[in-house]
């Protein structure tokens, strides 16, 4: 017999573990191929494991509830037969996209628990449902320490932590203490680049009676950390532009009721700027690019991803791919189904993946204009501010005139490592030429 061990995949960019919500087999259970083994979550989509092999479930290393960080182990699997080297196996999801299966290893099990190690600087055991708890309930590590734990050696187990929670009198947690959540959790990889979490700093911080301390969630801790990455990482330049947006406003007033009654979605100008974008990008291809120390990789296609803002004011980018080769009806639709997926929460991991380059449409809560931050490992990111009318000075053959226009401001960031101000600004001046020579006479 030999064992294989079944891995954490990965999950999408900047997710670097999940949540057990739900196992789907039991120990001694015999799976089939392909079978799902457990559901997880992550703060930006759930999935489900299949097993890559046929065999017997002989262990579960985590239990529901538990975080685990991607590439661990969470399984262990017998099947009959032998191997002489670790195997990487490609699986389907149950999800409408492919998420990066779990590797194989022929291994001896592990003699010991991901338990057993609990972090640099920290005593006592916690298991990772207490930490989550803990992070949650804003309950630093000073406090567990406190609690009698009923499990083995002394455990704090879930009962021990509920009862203190339900004995605690309500308090401000000081800024100056860390809390669970700025502590490294058990087992967690470091995050790409190097960069440590976002932690409160030592410095003593004025905090009104009024005022009140919010632990920011996993998702956003993600995000601060991406952030700051990029902004140590690649030099940000910002080139503006104001372009006339008549063409475009006059073809989506003709056409948006008869599009919501025939296709019934909504025609928003997201996937105007979107294959604007992509046409540009085709005539400049060096904007789609990637680093990799000294070498530039430039991709061949044009993956065009797209800021979501969520209900809980984060922010996730789903990737439209290929945005070259679609129309405007399926450009549309791909824009709407994202969007409207990525605030459920139904997205799955393979359609956060792969960008090459981003739009965020800054119009949509009426900003006039920005300078976001690269996603990184893309080289630009477009932003749209919002479609105002205002005089301006219109160029005739008959002579300059003043007349109302709908004006946007656009604008790009660019790496400045790859991207010069020469081809930063072509690239966006060849966006507006798009924008402003619209199409007005296509038909959806």
């Amino acid at each position: 017999m030999a064992n294989y061990e079944l891995l954490v995949p990965k999950l999408g960019e900047g997710i670097i573990e999940a949540t057990i919500t739900k196992w789907l087999k039991n120990e001694g259970e015999m799976i089939n191929e392909e079978d799902p083994v457990v559901e997880i979550a992550t703060d930006k989509v759930d999935s489900e494991i299949p097993s890559p092999v046929s065999g017997k479930l002989i262990r579960k290393i985590y239990q529901e509830g538990d975080m685990i960080p991607v590439g661990k182990v969470f399984a262990i699997i017998e099947i009959a037969g032998e191997q002489e080297k670790s195997v990487p196996v490609t699986v389907s999801t149950a999800t409408p996209a492919v998420a990066t299966a779990p590797e194989i290893h022929l291994e001896k099990a592990p003699e010991t628990t991901p338990e057993e190690d609990n972090g640099p600087g920290v005593t006592r055991f916690y298991s990772p449902l207490v930490r989550s708890i803990a992070q949650q309930e804003n309950i630093s590590f000073r406090e567990l320490d406190t609690i009698t734990g009923s499990g083995k050696g002394d455990r704090v187990t879930k009962q021990d932590i509920l009862d203190f929670l339900a004995n605690r009198k309500v308090g401000i947690l000081p800024v100056t203490e860390f809390t669970v959540a700025a502590l490294p959790a058990t087992a967690t990889p470091p995050v790409p680049g190097n960069i440590q979490q976002v932690v409160p700093g030592n410095a003593q911080q004025i905090v009104p009676g009024e005022d009140h301390i919010v632990e920011m969630d996993r998702i956003r801790q993600l995000i601060a950390n991406h952030m700051v990455r990029s902004v140590q990482t690649s030099a940000h330049v910002t080139s503006f532009m104001e372009i006339d947006m008549s063409k475009a406003v006059q073809w989506r007033e003709k056409n948006k009721d008869a599009f919501l009654k025939k296709e019934r979605e909504k025609l928003t100008f997201t996937p105007i700027f979107i294959e604007a974008i992509a046409k540009a990008v085709r005539d400049f291809p060096m904007v789609n690019v990637s680093v990799d120390g000294p070498k530039i990789i430039v991709h061949k296609n044009i993956n065009i991803g797209m800021a979501v803002a969520l209900p809980n004011y984060n922010l996730i980018v789903p990737v439209i791919r290929n945005a070259d080769q679609k129309n405007m009806i399926g450009l549309v639709k791909h824009v709407n189904d994202l969007a409207e997926r990525s605030r459920t929460s139904k997205l799955v991991p393979d359609e956060i993946t792969g960008g090459t380059i981003s739009l965020t449409n800054l119009g949509s809560f009426g900003t006039l204009m920005g300078t976001p931050i690269i996603n990184q490992p893309q080289t630009a990111i477009v932003a749209v501010g919002a479609i105002k009318k205002r005089p301006v000075v219109i160029e005739t053959s008959e002579g300059d005139m003043i007349g109302i226009r709908p004006m946007m401001i656009i604008s790009v960031t660019y790496d400045h490592r790859v991207i010069d101000g020469s081809l930063g600004g072509q690239f966006l001046a060849r966006i507006a030429r798009y924008l402003e020579n619209f199409d007005s006479n296509q038909l959806v």
